[in-house]
C-alpha cells in the first residue's frame, strides 16, 4: 500500500509541475510546442497530448518562411516563399557564386571592390538558364548608373573607383548550330532581335562550322596555315583502331566538314558530346581573342548535376572538376598579346531549373529556346536528365546532393599534358591501356577483313607521316571516337567513305607543332617501343598452342 501512495504521490507532484511549467511557458511568449514536449511523460494511448509533434514541414505551411507575412507563392526544397522574397533569394545565390571569382588577386580585404582585369562575354544558348544570367548579370553590374549629384555629375568625380565598372566591356556571344542537322532553321537574327532589349551590348554570332573554317582559325589565332588534318577512317565508315592523322587531299568547306566529322562519329552519344565541345572551345577562343577575363555560362544547379553524370557516364571523370569551374590557359605562346587566361564561371550552380523557370516568369524574361533537334540526339545527356528531373520531383535535394558529392572528388594521378581535342587535362598511360582491354570486331566478314585498311584519300608515298592521334586524347574523346557503334550490319556497305574525316582546327595547331620523335612510346625503364600491326595470320600463330580444335 505505500508504494501505491507513493506512485500516485509522485503522479500528483509531476501533473502539478506540468501545469506550473505550461504556465510559466505561455506567461514568458514560448511557443506552445514546448507545452507538449513537456508533457509527453503521459499515456500515449489515452492522451492525445502526450505524442511527439513531428518535425513540421515548410511546404505545408502557407506563409513565407522568410518575411513570415505574406503567402507563399513557391516552394523550394520544403520551404516556403513569397515572390517578393525569391527575387531576392536568387540574386544573392547569383552573386555569391560569381563575386569570389571577379578579381584576378582576392588580398587580404574580406570585402574588396571588384575589378577585372579584362572584359566579359556571355555564352547564350537561347535555353532558360543563359536567359537569366543575361538578366542577372545586365540588371546587376551594367544597367544600373553611380549616384549623381544636383548638377547630375557622378558623385566623387568620374575617375572614383565606385563609379568604375567591374568589367571594360561585355559581349553575348551564341553558337548557330542548325548546320549540324539538316532539318534546322538558323536562330541568329531571333537571338539578335530577343538581345535588342539590353542597350549596350555587343551581340557576337557564331556558327558551328567555324571550328574548320580556315579564316576564323587565322582570325582569332594569326596563324597563317591553312592545311586541312583528317582523321582516317577504315572500310566501315569509322576511325581507325589507332586514330591515325592525314592530311585532307580535299578542301571541305566549312559546313560540309562539320557534316562529314559527325557522320563519322560512332554513337548519338558521341555526337552530342563532339557538338559541345565545339561550342565550348568557340567561346573559349573567342573569349580569348577578344581579351575577356570571364566566360560566364547559364548552367544551373540542376543541368550542372546532369552534366556531372554525364562526364563520369562517358569517361570524363579526370576533368571532374572542370565542369564547376575552369581556368582555360591559352594554347599557344603566339597568342598571349590577346590576352591571359580565361575564368569559365557558372553563377547560377545554386539555382534550381524551378527557381530559374519562376524567375523567368515573374520579371517577364524571353527565353527564345533552344533547337529540338539537337534535344532529341543528346544521347546519354538526354537520358540522364530526363532521369534527374523525374526524381527531383519527388526528392528536391537531388541535384544539390549530386553537386555537393562531385565537389569532393579529386582525379587520380597528375595531368601529363593537354589533351587535343577538348582541351583538357590528359592522364597518362590512357593508350596503352585501351590497347589492353579493348576487341574491335564487325558483324560483317568482308567489312571485317579490310577494317584496319586506310581510306585511299592520299597515297602513302607522298603523305608526311604524323603522330597517332590515340596518344593525345583524353579517355572521354578516345571513348568518343572508338565506342561501339549502334549501326547494323544491314548498313555496312553504304558507310564506305571515300574521303577521310575532317578534324577541327586546334588539332591542326597542335599536330603541326609535334615533333615526330615524341610519336614513339619510351616506357618508364627507357625501353622505346615500336607499334607493328600484325596480321590474322600471324596473330594465329603466336597463339596456334592455346587454341582448341574446331571439330
Amino acid at each position: 500500500m505505500s508504494l501505491l501512495r507513493s506512485i500516485r504521490l509522485f503522479s500528483s507532484k509531476m501533473e502539478v509541475a506540468t501545469r506550473t511549467a505550461t504556465y510559466t511557458l505561455h506567461s514568458d511568449s514560448f511557443v506552445q510546442s514546448s507545452t507538449v514536449t513537456m508533457a509527453s511523460c503521459g499515456n500515449p494511448i489515452t492522451e492525445d497530448g502526450a505524442l511527439m509533434p513531428s518535425r513540421p514541414r515548410f511546404d505545408k505551411r502557407k506563409h513565407c518562411i522568410k518575411c513570415k507575412l505574406n503567402l507563399g507563392n513557391i516552394v523550394i526544397r520544403h520551404a516556403v516563399y513569397c515572390r517578393d522574397c525569391f527575387t531576392p533569394l536568387v540574386n544573392v545565390k547569383f552573386r555569391k557564386a560569381l563575386e569570389p571569382h571577379v578579381n584576378a588577386n582576392t588580398g587580404t580585404s574580406k570585402r574588396p571592390k571588384l575589378k577585372a582585369s579584362g572584359s566579359l562575354i556571355l555564352g547564350f544558348s537561347g535555353g532558360l538558364g543563359s536567359a537569366v544570367l543575361l538578366d542577372l548579370v545586365y540588371k546587376t553590374y551594367l544597367a544600373g548608373r553611380p549616384p549623381t549629384s544636383e548638377n547630375g555629375d557622378p558623385r566623387g568625380g568620374i575617375n572614383h573607383p565606385r563609379n568604375a565598372d567591374v568589367w571594360t566591356t561585355c559581349a553575348v556571344c551564341y553558337v548557330e548550330v542548325s548546320s549540324a542537322f539538316p532539318e534546322a532553321h538558323d536562330s541568329t537574327e531571333e537571338i539578335r532581335s530577343a538581345l535588342a532589349s539590353y542597350a549596350n551590348l555587343e551581340f557576337i554570332p557564331l556558327r558551328l562550322e567555324d571550328a574548320f573554317d580556315a579564316s576564323w582559325w587565322c582570325r582569332v589565332t594569326g596563324s597563317s596555315d591553312m592545311s586541312q588534318l583528317a582523321l582516317e577512317l577504315s572500310k566501315d565508315g569509322l576511325p581507325t583502331e589507332g586514330l591515325n592523322l592525314a592530311h585532307s587531299s580535299k578542301a571541305l568547306p566549312p559546313d560540309e566538314a562539320l557534316r562529314a566529322f559527325l557522320i563519322a562519329l560512332p554513337t548519338s552519344t558521341a555526337v552530342s558530346r563532339a557538338i559541345q565541345i565545339l561550342i565550348r572551345l568557340l567561346l573559349l577562343f573567342t573569349a580569348q581573342f577578344r581579351g575577356a577575363s570571364h566566360l560566364l555560362l547559364g548552367s544551373s544547379l540542376t543541368t550542372l548535376a546532369v552534366s556531372l553524370i554525364s562526364c563520369v557516364a562517358e569517361g570524363g571523370g579526370h576533368a571532374i572538376r572542370e565542369e564547376f569551374q575552369e581556368q582555360w590557359p591559352p594554347c599557344s605562346s603566339s597568342r598571349t598579346e590577346f590576352g591571359g587566361s580565361v575564368r569559365v564561371v557558372r553563377p547560377l550552380r545554386d539555382v534550381t531549373i524551378k527557381e530559374c523557370a519562376a524567375f523567368a516568369w515573374w520579371n517577364g524574361i524571353h527565353v527564345p529556346g533552344r533547337p529540338r533537334l539537337m534535344r532529341a540526339i543528346a544521347g546519354i545527356p538526354g537520358l540522364t536528365k530526363d532521369f534527374v528531373v523525374r526524381l527531383e520531383k519527388d526528392y528536391p535535394s537531388t541535384v544539390s546532393t549530386i553537386a555537393r558529392t562531385c565537389a569532393k572528388l579529386e582525379p587520380k594521378g597528375t595531368s601529363v599534358s593537354e589533351c587535343w581535342f577538348c582541351h583538357r587535362h590528359l592522364q597518362g598511360g590512357l593508350a596503352d591501356w585501351k590497347a589492353r582491354i579493348s576487341i574491335r570486331s564487325h558483324p560483317d566478314p568482308e567489312v571485317a577483313a579490310q577494317v584496319t585498311s586506310p581510306s585511299p584519300s592520299v597515297p602513302l608515298d607522298e603523305a608526311p607521316q604524323l603522330p597517332s592521334l590515340d596518344t593525345h586524347l583524353c579517355y572521354s574523346c578516345v571513348t568518343m571516337f572508338t565506342s561501339r557503334s549502334s549501326r547494323k550490319s544491314s548498313s555496312a556497305p553504304s558507310l564506305v567513305r571515300r574521303q577521310d574525316a575532317p578534324l577541327p582546327r586546334w588539332v591542326q595547331s597542335n599536330g603541326a607543332e609535334m615533333p615526330l620523335q615524341d610519336a614513339v612510346l619510351v616506357s618508364d625503364n627507357g625501353e622505346l617501343w615500336v607499334r607493328n600491326q600484325q596480321s590474322e595470320g600471324e596473330s594465329r600463330e603466336l597463339i596456334a598452342d592455346f587454341l582448341l580444335p574446331d571439330h
